[in-house]
C-alpha cells in the first residue's frame, strides 16, 4: 500500500456488521470513505465484482488489500 491508497468502505444501512466495523473503524481513528450503496447503487457491479458476486457488506478496500465482511462474518 501507498501513502496515496485511501480506504474505502462500501455498506448498507441495515447491515449491522457494516454499523460494527464504522464504529471500530472511528473509535481507532481510521480515516476511510464511507460509500452507502443503498444511497450510491451505482457502485453495486464494482462491488459484485470485488466480491466474487455476492452482495455482502462491508466490503473494505485499500489499494490491493480487499477484505469482504467483517470479523469473518458479513
Amino acid at each position: 500500500m501507498t501513502s496515496a491508497d485511501k480506504l474505502i468502505v462500501y455498506t448498507r444501512p441495515d447491515c449491522s456488521y457494516s454499523d460494527a466495523l464504522k464504529w471500530d473503524l472511528d473509535s481507532d481513528g481510521v480515516d476511510y470513505t464511507e460509500i452507502d450503496l443503498s444511497i450510491h447503487p451505482e457502485h453495486v457491479p464494482e462491488v459484485e465484482r470485488i466480491t466474487g458476486g455476492e452482495r455482502i457488506t462491508p466490503v473494505m478496500v485499500e489499494g490491493d488489500f480487499v477484505a469482504v465482511g467483517y470479523k469473518g462474518v458479513g
